[in-house]
């Protein structure tokens, strides 16, 4: 599944992510605790909405400008 096959309402576990990002648990979890992912919960869970998602890798995609589109 890609990100653009994603409903906006979907929610994700922390493991959901770390495969959709290719990230580790500990990366989660840091962008998560820097604000630069975001996150709710539901009881003790801890879910990652796919808009959040979307919002970090255009973050990220802005944050490396155009090196980004050279690369791909």
């Amino acid at each position: 599944m890609t990100l653009d096959e994603i409903p906006p309402w979907r929610l994700f576990r922390v493991s959901e992510a770390m495969e959709l990002l290719s990230m580790s648990r500990s990366v989660i979890y840091e962008q998560l605790r820097s604000g630069r992912l975001r996150s709710v919960h539901q009881g003790r869970a801890r879910l990652i909405p796919a808009s959040a998602i979307a919002a970090y890798v255009q973050l990220l995609t802005d944050e490396t400008g155009d090196r980004y589109e050279r690369s791909a």
